[in-house]
């Protein structure tokens, strides 16, 4: 399936970009197309829309924290948003993103294109609860997308929220529903944003979370 050139002028008026990371993103599509079929990267259904389904979604994540340096990404895949988050960063001249994922064929596919786009990516190949202590204190922003439910996502991040990194998780429809479910467990300040992307979908914007005493 080959991507669709109107869906990538879509996107970029959705989240615009300078031609240079315009570039270096195309470099990531194509690259994504290429390992695509031995990989099994990302849902085939969405290649066609890549560059809205994928790409701008995840620039609308970075765009909420873009004067921030030091990122991690929790389940990476086929790197959305890590990837995309690291060629903005190469932008600005500054930063870094460390992107976490267990599945050993989706760190090629990520060390690979950190290489053809020049961002400034590192990969840790790895459980995200055996890594992620390794962050505590050392990371601005957290990012996490259709991995986890809420809840399991603030387990994982509880250190990291607590020593001040916001976390910025996108949701799909049932966000309503995790923060009721997590607000057993949990006690949190956050806000949300709505998708450019996906009217039913919005990004969390994770400030603090507590655990409740009883949980």
């Amino acid at each position: 399936m080959t991507v669709d050139k109107e869906d990538r002028q879509h996107a970029l008026r959705l989240t615009p970009v300078s031609r240079e990371t315009e570039e270096r993103l195309a470099l990531l599509v194509a690259e994504l197309e290429r390992w695509q079929a031995a990989k099994n990267l990302v849902s085939s259904a969405t290649l066609s829309e890549v560059w809205t389904r994928h790409i701008a979604d995840s620039l609308q994540i970075f765009n909420l924290a873009a004067g921030c340096e030091r990122w991690l990404d929790l389940g990476s895949g086929g790197g959305f948003p890590g990837l995309v988050i690291g060629i903005c960063l190469a932008e600005q001249g500054r930063g870094q993103i460390d992107l976490v994922e267990s599945n050993a064929r989706k760190c090629a596919f990520l060390r690979h294109a950190a290489r053809v786009t020049g961002a400034p990516v590192r990969v840790h190949a790895a459980r995200i609860e055996d890594a992620i202590g390794d962050f505590n204190g050392k990371v601005d922003v957290v990012t996490a997308r259709a991995l986890a439910s809420l809840t399991q996502l603030l387990d994982w991040c509880e250190d990291l929220l607590r020593n001040g990194t916001l976390g910025l998780f996108p949701k799909g429809q049932h966000l309503d529903a995790e923060l009721t479910d997590s607000a057993r467990y949990w006690k949190i300040q956050a806000t949300t944003v709505s998708s450019v992307t996906d009217a039913a979908a919005r990004i969390l914007m994770v400030r603090s979370a507590e655990r409740r005493a009883d949980s």
